[in-house]
């Protein structure tokens, strides 16, 4: 019933409990396709996501279509519609998303998640998310797109953080502010619990303290998984390398 140029339907990976990783993963999707692609749209800055999604014909070819060196196509088009005022949709209904399923091995898991970090750097770099006329856009544009870097800096420090640990002396109240990321890490955690807990209540399926306890669990190794991806994605950015790494399915 309503007159728009684009529509961007839910996508959901299923498999939460299969490996150690996918709770996480499966997280990932839940939070972005039902609550962060809402708030993309009604800032005006709409990196479209995976699959399901419908756009104009016409329009598409008057952008000139996917841009098919960017590893991330969708989120680029996505950004050229945002940036011609393409009226966009999105919908999510827990009943009828599309149903994937998360890579099935971490070393797959880490090829998939290189190729998406490395097609954002390549769009940072092409500087078209400059041309949106509010800085609330353009701050959104430089936040999602800048997260591999900021990813794969954290990762690199990670033993430089170790090594301080038992190595500088900082003053209290210094050494008090250096824990502030853990307690938003903390925080994060309970907000993936709460997010499984919705997830299953969304999908008819049980919760059991088991599945809680490996997610609380996992979330560490979890981060670490996605550092190694970004830094991977930068590496292969510096050193010009631009194929598309497949990610197997069964």
């Amino acid at each position: 019933n309503e007159d728009v140029d684009v529509v961007q339907s839910g996508v959901q990976l299923m498999n939460h409990n299969t490996k150690w990783f996918c709770f996480l993963n499966v997280l990932e999707y839940f939070f972005w396709f039902k609550s962060s692609m809402h708030f993309f749209a009604r800032i005006g800055m709409t990196p479209l996501g995976g699959n399901t999604v419908f756009v104009r014909r016409e329009l598409a070819e008057q952008l000139g279509g996917w841009d098919e060196h960017c590893l991330t196509e969708d989120a680029d088009l996505g950004i050229r519609l945002s940036l011609a005022h393409a009226r966009m949709r999105i919908i999510y209904d827990d009943e009828f998303v599309t149903r994937e399923e998360t890579p099935h091995t971490i070393a797959q898991f880490v090829r998939q998640r290189t190729r998406w970090n490395q097609g954002f750097i390549q769009i940072l770099f092409k500087g078209e998310w400059l041309r949106f006329e509010k800085l609330s856009q353009r701050l959104l544009a430089f936040y999602v797109l800048v997260l591999p870097e900021l990813q794969a800096f954290f990762a690199l420090l990670v033993p430089v953080s170790l090594v301080m640990l038992f190595l500088v002396k900082l003053p209290l109240w210094l050494a008090m502010a250096t824990f502030l990321p853990l307690y938003c890490l903390v925080l994060s955690i309970f907000i993936d619990l709460a997010g499984l807990r919705e997830f299953l209540k969304a999908h008819k399926r049980k919760w059991r303290w088991r599945e809680a306890i490996i997610t609380a669990f996992a979330f560490f190794p979890y981060q670490w998984i996605l550092g190694f991806g970004a830094i991977r994605a930068v590496y292969r950015y510096l050193k010009g390398a631009s194929n598309w790494e497949k990610t197997l399915h069964r």
